[in-house]
Parts: C-alpha cells; structure tokens; sequence
C-alpha cells in the first residue's frame, strides 16, 4: 500500500512509466523501450496518438527549415513514415520522400497529411512489438512524492483507484499534470486557447479534413495584418473539466451547422469522422532548469537533445536543450511534447508533432540510464541519440 494513500493497491512496477498516449508518449515509450527498459503507457482515452489522432489535427507538420535541411531525424522521422505508411491523405511531399524535385524554399516542406486511424493503429503495433504495455481507459490523478521523488502515480480505470510504481516517470499529458501533482513549478497559457471543430467529411468532392476554427497563435505574436475569425467570443483554459465538458457540445454544434451550411450546396456531404477529445493546443508547462525563447534560433546549446524548425515559416532552427525537460525539483520525472520549458511565443512552435516526437524520444532514452536528471550524463544520452540517428547540432546539418 502507498502511505498517502491508504486504500490505494499497487498493481504494477516498471521501469518508466509514461503518461499520455501522444506522439511525444509513443516516442518516448518507443526510446526506453529500445533501451531495455519495462515500460508501461497509460493512454486516457482508447486510441494513440492523442490529438493528432483523437482531435483530428492530423498534419504532420515540417522536418525540415524550409530552405532545404532536414531538422528532425530519429524517431521523429520513424513516426512520419509511419502514419503515411498505407498512404498519405494530403500534402505528400514527393521532393523528400522520393527525391522528384528540389528542396528550395520554394519547394514543399517535410511535412504530409496522414490517416488518423490508420496511425493510431500502425503505432499501437509497434509499440507491442516493442514490449510496451498499454494501459487504454486510465487517467493519471495524483503521485505519491518522497524524498523530491515519484514513489508511484496514482490512476484510475475500469479496475477503480490503483498505484503504479516506477523508477522513472515521463509527462507527456500534454498539460503537465503529473509535474502538477508532484509539485513541479509549472506555467499555464494565460491567453487560453479559441473553440475548434476540425471534422471529416465526405460529399460530390470526396473525403475532406474541414479545420474548421483552425487555431490562434500567442498575442505577442499577431501584427496589426492579423485577422481574428474565431468561431465564438470566448477562450478556454483546457483545465477545467466542467469547461471542457462545454468545449466539446460547443464543437459538437459547431460542427452540425458547418455541415447543415455545406448542405444546402451538396446534399450529399455527411460527417465521416468528429473529434473524440477536445482541441486545445496550449495548457500547462513546465517551468524547467533553462526556457527557451523563439528569438534563441540557430543557437548552440551544448546539452542540445536534437532539433526542431518552425512550422509557420521557413528559415528557424532551433536545437532544444535538455534543461528545458525536467526541474530539478521532482528529480526522477522529465516532461515531453507540448509542456517543455519554454516562453509562449516558442510554444507556439514546440506544441506540434516533430517536436513532441523529438522531446519524447530524448525522455525515453534519459529516462531508461537516470532517475535523476539533474545529474544525467549528457554525454552518454547524447551518443545514444546520435547512435539512433538524432542530429543534435545545427552545425553538423
């Protein structure tokens, strides 16, 4: 039994336990995994890929700069092949995959449209062949903290309230929630994130994606050309369970008058495919041992875990240090995706896919050789990184 939580049983032990399903938790799983480490992925709802499968954003946004470098390898670069591995929905980018074409900036970047569905399950596979366990329908809802540790993280599903244990815990939640509980100092996304009701659909035209709301960028970002087009007057926190419970009856609506509208042109078109979890791109994140700025692009850190581009435009490279993953306060927990360590003009651009799946897989790999990761051998983790294929250094593009 867990001292704080007396009722609590333990059902299981491993290694890392990772929380969030996500490409930053299939990353990271797939990384400690690889390592030969036990890991178990808990998933809240009943598919992978988080909101890049359940929420439907299912672009795959750039590998490259923009200018004719690729960025992001490794897993990164694994997980891209992967969701078009059945074909791409949009945006195949042929000069990259198949070498037809130049790479300028004027040319189409590393980035594809993939299946949703088709991920969720592709992913779900290689993750069993690579001996993570899966644990679908289980919330994360408090940890047991001793000594600036993790004892066990506490979790609820069709089984009732358990417990955990775990040398290592990864946060890829996508809103911080285990940093939250253990007492990590996190940061919320005081703008708070517009209503989006992104759906597929199909009519006379075919099978479409509709990113209906699409999504806003952080207020120090707008210029006076910026146009606001938002679907209501009103902004969501993502962290507040009454609030998304109306977030999502207020996509649902969205989404019906949208179709009810396209009717009138088509009485063909129906809705194929709704969002099944809300679609909120910045919540919660950590504040780590370094955060990193959008004006720090093309600078060299020398505890760098790898490389991102921006996805709004092509030129930015960023390398990602490692600090920007843990506190030193919780010494055996490290984050990934969209909680990392930064300000809100960078979470703009470290929220998406590529660099979920470059945060993962560097937690993964820290978290199978440390369970503290203050005091981490860089040096080691970056030669497994490099050894998998990772570019940590814009100078060695």
């Amino acid at each position: 039994m867990i001292k704080e939580h007396i009722n609590t049983p333990i059902t299981n032990k491993c290694d890392v336990l990772i929380c969030g399903g996500g490409f930053a938790g299939i990353s990271a799983a797939l990384a400690a995994a690889r390592q030969g480490k036990k890991v178990i992925l808990l998933e809240k709802s009943y598919m992978l890929g988080g909101l890049a499968t359940a929420g439907l954003v299912t672009i795959y946004l750039p590998l490259c700069d923009g200018i004719g470098h690729q960025v992001s390898y490794g897993i990164a670069e694994e997980l891209f092949r992967l969701s078009i591995k059945m074909g791409a929905e949009d945006k195949y980018p042929e000069n990259w995959l198949d070498n037809i074409g130049t790479k300028t900036e004027k040319d189409k970047r590393y980035e594809v449209q993939f299946n949703p569905q088709l991920f969720a399950i592709l992913s779900e596979q290689l993750l069993l062949r690579e001996g993570v366990e899966i644990l679908y329908g289980s919330y994360a809802v408090a940890t047991d903290v001793c000594n600036s540790k993790i004892n066990a993280v506490i979790i609820e599903n069709k089984s009732g309230r358990q417990a955990i244990k775990s040398k290592n815990v990864v946060d890829a939640t996508g809103d911080c929630d285990i940093a939250h509980f253990s007492g990590s100092p996190c940061d919320t996304f005081k703008q708070g994130n517009v209503l989006a009701a992104w759906y597929y659909f199909c009519g006379k035209d075919g099978y479409k994606l509709n990113t209906l709301g699409f999504c806003d960028i952080p207020d120090d970002q707008k210029t006076a050309e910026h146009k606001e087009n938002h679907l209501i007057n009103r902004r969501f926190t993502g962290l507040d369970g009454q609030e998304l419970s109306e977030m999502m009856r207020l996509s649902h609506t969205s989404t019906l008058n949208d179709i009810i509208k396209k009717r009138e042109k088509d009485d063909t078109i129906f809705p194929t495919t709704i969002a099944t979890t809300p679609q909120i791109r910045m919540t919660r994140k950590i504040v780590g041992e370094y955060i990193l700025h959008d004006a720090e692009m093309h600078t060299y850190f020398e505890d760098s875990i790898g490389m991102v581009s921006d996805w709004r435009k092509r030129g930015p490279v960023y390398e990602v240090p490692f600090r920007t993953l843990y506190s030193k306060e919780i010494k055996n927990l490290i984050v990934a995706g969209r909680c990392t360590s930064v300000t809100d003009s960078m979470w703009d651009i470290m929220r998406v896919i590529p660099c979920c799946a470059v945060t993962g897989e560097a937690a993964g790999v820290a978290a199978s050789i440390t369970d503290d990761f203050s005091k981490i051998d860089i040096k080691r983790l970056q030669e497994i990184l490099k050894h998998n294929g990772v570019i940590l250094h814009e100078k060695d593009l």
